[in-house]
């Protein structure tokens, strides 16, 4: 039984050139599409089949699908991991693809779709745990998302604000995954652009990716540059994406971890017991573009403006929604805001392009990524 069209924009997912939206509405929580076949006493919350042979059998059947706006390395380096051509079926910024079978291993980030198709509130599909996922940093083929990055330039006129910038951002974010629930609410004050109980569901999964690493161990020190995830993602990026001009395609394959990020604010933000020694800020009045509208994935930034840790560090920041004309490197590199979100593979692309961004903290330590599927569509 097919589920009713979504009515409502309610996620995104940015992405290499730009924020993608992604869209949520009013579904169905009744019976569940069972799959082509006769699936009578069979069980429906497991399958014998390996990741592999569910991989090549979606492949086989041409069904597995991704948005293919930044997300798809991941998948290309799984499909050839397992000796397949890296082709995959364009995925609507819905889960209707994934509803009515026509995708059967479907892309969705853990703190958005996924919680979309397994749960039963107000516009999700309430497939609960008749649906299994592969997941990019169990298969190795992780690559890390949302950073905090500024220009070179800017940091280096104003390495106190940065330092500051950093520290209270990481106190926000520490406070955030301590208290999910807490930083749903206010998130959700400050515009959310999905639903209450969506909104605590992608607080909760957020955490996740903050405080645990893609070997599923624990982040004690949260925004760290981890040397072997930053390199794991910046070896896909390099085997991956493609740049049509000549000139920046050599200078992505150049790209080495110190080209683009400096530890040194970071380190000075984190050593700092109360903020105090981090000298004055140079620069008062600082902004941050946001990868897309409010919502729990840039908990941390609203955390720390809510409960008063940027103004205790000298700073007045506004927060700019994401998802406008301009993406968040063309922003920072132009300097219209001051700092942004991106993604390691969105910010080394657009430095070969041309710009000097550096990344000055890595909030997410694992991929969010995982591929969907019904186990339904996978029996033996």
């Amino acid at each position: 039984m097919m589920r009713k069209k979504w009515k409502k924009t309610i996620a995104v997912i940015s992405t290499v050139s730009m924020a993608a939206m992604l869209f949520a509405g009013c579904g169905s929580s009744g019976n569940k599409d069972m799959g082509s076949g006769d699936q009578t006493g069979a069980d429906l919350t497991s399958t014998s089949m390996t990741n592999e042979e569910i991989i090549k059998k979606a492949a086989s059947e041409g069904k597995i699908g991704n948005w293919g706006l930044g997300n798809e390395y991941e998948v290309e380096a799984l499909l050839e991991k397992y000796g397949l051509p890296t082709d995959y079926l364009s995925q609507s910024y819905d889960m209707d693809s994934f509803d009515n079978d026509s995708i059967t291993l479907a892309s969705a980030m853990t703190f958005n779709e996924l919680g979309l198709v397994k749960n039963d509130y107000e516009g999700a599909y309430g497939y609960g745990d008749t649906v299994g996922t592969i997941d990019m940093n169990e298969e190795g083929v992780a690559m890390l998302e949302d950073n905090l990055f500024c220009t070179r330039e800017f940091a280096e006129q104003n390495p106190n604000t940065v330092k500051n910038f950093v520290y209270a951002s990481i106190k926000g974010w520490e406070y955030a995954c301590e208290h999910p629930d807490e930083a749903a609410e206010i998130v959700y004050k400050y515009g959310s652009s999905v639903s209450s109980e969506h909104q605590a569901y992608m607080a909760e999964e957020v955490a996740k990716l903050v405080t645990t690493d893609m070997d599923g161990n624990p982040v004690t020190d949260i925004g760290k540059m981890d040397d072997d995830a930053m390199e794991q993602t910046l070896d896909l990026a390099k085997q991956y994406v493609t740049l049509d001009d000549a000139a920046a395609a050599k200078k992505l394959k150049d790209t080495t971890l110190d080209s683009f990020r400096d530890t040194s604010y970071y380190d000075a933000a984190v050593a700092s017991t109360d903020g105090k020694d981090l000298g004055t800020p140079e620069k008062t009045d600082v902004s941050i573009q946001l990868k897309w509208l409010p919502q729990a994935q840039f908990m941390g930034y609203y955390v720390a403006l809510d409960k008063g840790y940027y103004k205790d560090a000298g700073l007045n920041v506004e927060i700019v929604p994401g998802g406008g004309d301009i993406s968040e490197t063309t922003a920072v590199n132009n300097g219209t805001v001051d700092f942004g979100v991106t993604w390691v593979t969105n910010l080394v692309s657009a430095n070969a392009g041309g710009m000097d961004l550096l990344e000055v903290a890595q909030i997410y330590q694992r991929s969010g990524l995982d591929l969907v599927y019904k186990y339904s569509n996978f029996l033996e």
